[in-house]
């Protein structure tokens, strides 16, 4: 017999390493003369998208397009240290020195280019388009290349390099009261899977996953994020489990350690809650790990909403809920 049960998984999680512990990025950037930049950083993008949302924060801050935008990153030689590719941390850490990199080396461009226009400020100025001139005055502008090409001919250069650190706090030891990370992420998760009574084998069916993002610069990689955490946790709750003996791995191989394949992947349905961060990069805050969490409790609650069964370890094993349905006949027979 199959049966059918939905459960609810919450999560908060506070990314970055935690107060006391350096928790820095930085960045370093150049506009070039011919009307693109340059962003260096010491992150390593292993697929979750990071490298396109810092080309998107310093095209966003110069009025260029993404792909006027060369990321440069994870070369020990080359470029600075940003920390590592964990923690839900580098779109907020590396995105914010990043965009303060950013902001210095345009600083010092608007301040040449107002002097050039005969500006009194550099608050007169703007980037917009690939073009560089005077708020206002269409007649008054040419385009970031020129202006950046006639600025080397003098022998300046647009460069800042800059560093972010996490604004954590730590916890008061009388009341626990605190920050210890920063910023908090959240979401939410309904599982509906179906378990059959005769194997023990839980089937996800859906996963509808709402997440707190701050704001989602990149809505698309949002959504793929999300559906990439609900697929690992998924994993984490069914399938993955190290099996230790002595300080062996005894399943070393993804023939006995399992992972969910495409088919396994259920139904995902992805949805985000933008409210920014006002210390993020644009208002954005991390997503990596915080999407994997509530998928568990989720599909927990969910077997045992479907067959009443409770399982406390985790993976949820063919095994342990056959073991759990032996259990409760048991119990109701006595």
């Amino acid at each position: 017999m199959k049966k059918r049960g939905i459960g609810l998984g919450c999560s908060w999680y506070g990314t970055g390493y935690g107060n006391g512990f350096p928790d820095v990025s930085s960045a370093f950037v150049e506009i070039h003369d011919d009307g693109s930049a340059t962003v260096l950083t010491g992150a390593v993008d292993v697929g979750q998208g990071s490298n396109s949302i810092f080309a998107q924060i310093a095209a966003e801050e110069l009025g260029l397009e993404s792909q006027d935008i060369c990321v440069y990153s994870g070369d020990t030689d080359a470029t600075p240290d940003s920390g590592t590719t964990a923690a839900t941390r580098q779109t907020y850490n590396t995105g914010n020195a990043v965009l303060k990199a950013v902001r210095q080396a345009k600083s010092s461009l608007l301040d040449y280019a107002a002097h050039e226009f005969s500006c009194p400020t550099s608050e007169g100025i703007e980037l917009k388009e690939g073009f560089i001139g005077v708020k206002g005055d269409p007649s008054r502008r040419m385009p970031l290349a020129d202006m950046v090409f006639q600025a080397r001919l003098k022998g300046e250069r647009f460069i800042s390099a800059e560093s972010s650190t996490a604004r954590s706090t730590p916890v008061d030891p009388e009341t626990g009261q605190g920050a210890p990370y920063w910023p908090y992420a959240f979401g939410c998760q309904m599982a509906e899977v179906e378990v059959n009574t005769e194997t023990g084998m839980v089937r996800v069916l859906k996963v509808v996953a709402v997440h707190d993002v701050g704001k989602a610069l990149n809505p698309t990689q949002v959504e793929g994020q999300i559906a990439g955490g609900v697929t690992q946790g998924i994993g984490f709750a069914l399938l993955e489990e190290l099996e230790l003996k002595e300080g062996k791995i005894n399943n070393p191989a993804l023939s006995s350690y399992l992972i969910p394949t495409a088919l396994d992947v259920p139904s995902i349905e992805a949805l985000f809650v933008e409210d920014a961060e006002c210390t993020g990069p644009f208002g954005a805050k991390g997503l990596g790990e915080p999407a994997m969490l509530p998928t568990v409790a989720a599909i927990i609650n969910a077997i045992d909403d479907a067959v009443g069964v409770r399982i406390t370890s985790l993976p949820a094993t063919p095994e342990k809920i056959l073991q759990g349905l032996a259990e409760k006949r048991e119990g109701l027979e006595k």
